[in-house]
C-alpha cells in the first residue's frame, strides 16, 4: 500500500503522524511511504531522518494525498485539506467528528474510508490511541493551570503547591478517566490539594486506593460541583463520552460562583468541553476571560510537547497501521474489532452512531 504523511497545517501543530521508526517498519513490510517535507521538523525528525528509514520526500500537501492510498496524521483534516480527501482513500487521524458539522459534512462529500483514533476500542473498554495523548493532555493541564493561576496571567496568583505557613492550593478534577488521573497525580506531586470526581464508583475506588491521602473522591453531581467550584483554585474538565460530545458540567451561571482568578483547564474541548463557556483556542492565543474565571481551552495540547506526543502516539498507533496496509481496511476491520469500531464515515455514509446522535440526524447506521 502507499502511505502519505502529510505536514499539519492547525495553528501551533508541530506533531507528525508517523516517527521515522514508524516508516521503517511499513517499507520492511514492502510498504511505500510518502512524507511531506519538513513534516516531522517540529517534533524533530527531520527530512533525512525518513529517508534514511525508506520514506520518498515529497514538497507539497497536495502531492502527499493524490499519491497516498492511505493518510495516516495527527488531527483532523482543516478546511484547506477538505478537497484533497479522494474517494475511497483511507484517512487515518484523530477525527471528533461529533464536534464539527462542517467536518463531518466535507468528510461524507469527499467519500474517503474515515477511521478515527478516537473511537478505536479494545475489547477491555478501554481507547488505545486515545490514551498516550489524553495522559500527555492530563499532565499538561495541570502544568498549564499552574502557570495560568500566576496574576500576570490573571489568575489568582496563588502558587499551586503552596509554601510552609501558606496552604496549597485546591484543583478540582471532572472525571476520573485517563486525562483526570493523570492530573492528579501531577497536581497531588506538586502537594496540591485534589478532589476528583465522577459519576463511575469503580473508578473512584480505583483513585481512592492508589492516589495518597491529600486526593479525595466525590460522586459527580451537579449539587456537589456547585459546592466544590466555590473553593476550587484550578478545575479541569477531562470528561469524554466515546466519539459523542462532551456533557456540559459546568453552566454559565456557575462561573459567577467562581473566586476571580479561578482556571478551567478543559481537556475535552475536542469534544465540544465540558463546560458551557468552552471554545476552543490556540497555543498561539490559548486563552480568555469569562466573568473573571480564565479559561485555558486548547484543542491540541499535546502539540506543545511535540517530541513525546509523536513517539507516543506512533507507539500505539503503528500496529494498526501495518494491519490496514498489510490487509486493507475491509480485511483489517473484519479480522480486528477494535479497529472496526474506528469506522466513523465509509465513502459517504456515517456508520458511528454518535455522530449521528450530536446533530439529530437519521442516517441510518451501518456498523
Amino acid at each position: 500500500m502507499i502511505v502519505g504523511v502529510p505536514k499539519e497545517i492547525k495553528n501551533n501543530e508541530s506533531r507528525v503522524g508517523m516517527t521515522p521508526a514508524g516508516v521503517f517498519e511499513l517499507v520492511k513490510n514492502n510498504h511505500t511511504v510518502y512524507v511531506q517535507s519538513g513534516a516531522g521538523d517540529g517534533s524533530g525528525f527531520f527530512n533525512k531522518d525518513y529517508q534514511q528509514a525508506g520514506a520518498t520526500i515529497l514538497d507539497t500537501i497536495g502531492q502527499v494525498y493524490a499519491m497516498s492510498e492511505m493518510i495516516v496524521k495527527v488531527k483532523e483534516p482543516i478546511a484547506e485539506e477538505y478537497d484533497l480527501v479522494q474517494e475511497g482513500q483511507i484517512i487515518f487521524t484523530y477525527f471528533h467528528f461529533a464536534s464539527s458539522e462542517p467536518l463531518t459534512k466535507a468528510m461524507i462529500k469527499q467519500k474517503g474510508i474515515c477511521i478515527a483514533y478516537e473511537t478505536v476500542e479494545d475489547e477491555e473498554g478501554t481507547l488505545p490511541l486515545l490514551t498516550p495523548m489524553s495522559e500527555v493532555a492530563g499532565r499538561m493541564a495541570i502544568q498549564q493551570g499552574a502557570k495560568y493561576l500566576e496574576k500576570p496571567a490573571k489568575g489568582r496568583g496563588l502558587l499551586l503547591g503552596g509554601v510552609p505557613g501558606v496552604a496549597p492550593g485546591k484543583v478540582l478534577v471532572l472525571g476520573a478517566g485517563v486525562v483526570g488521573i493523570q492530573a492528579a497525580k501531577m497536581a497531588a506531586g506538586l502537594g496540591a490539594h485534589v478532589t476528583i470526581m465522577d459519576v463511575n464508583m469503580k473508578r473512584l475506588r480505583y483513585v481512592n486506593d492508589v492516589m495518597p491521602p491529600h486526593v479525595v473522591t466525590d460522586f459527580s453531581n451537579e449539587y456537589s460541583i456547585r459546592k466544590h467550584i466555590k473553593t476550587h483554585d484550578l478545575i479541569v474538565g477531562g470528561v469524554l463520552l466515546k466519539g459523542a460530545k462532551a456533557p456540559n458540567l459546568i453552566t454559565r451561571d456557575m462561573l459567577k460562583e467562581m473566586r476571580p482568578g479561578t482556571v478551567i483547564v478543559d481537556v475535552a474541548v475536542d469534544q465540544g468541553g465540558c463546560v458551557e463557556t468552552t471554545k476552543a483556542t490556540t497555543h498561539e492565543d490559548p486563552i480568555y476571560i469569562i466573568d473573571d474565571v480564565v479559561h485555558y481551552c486548547v484543542a491540541n495540547m499535546p502539540g506543545a510537547v511535540p517530541y513525546t506526543s509523536t513517539v507516543a502516539l506512533t507507539n500505539v498507533t503503528l500496529p494498526y497501521v501495518l494491519k490496514l496496509a498489510n490487509l486493507g481496511w475491509q480485511s483489517a476491520c473484519e479480522k480486528d474489532k477494535s479497529l472496526q469500531k474506528g469506522l466513523n464515515i465509509i465513502e459517504g455514509k456515517v456508520v458511528y452512531k454518535e455522530i449521528n446522535e450530536a446533530f439529530n440526524w437519521d442516517t441510518p447506521v451501518l456498523v
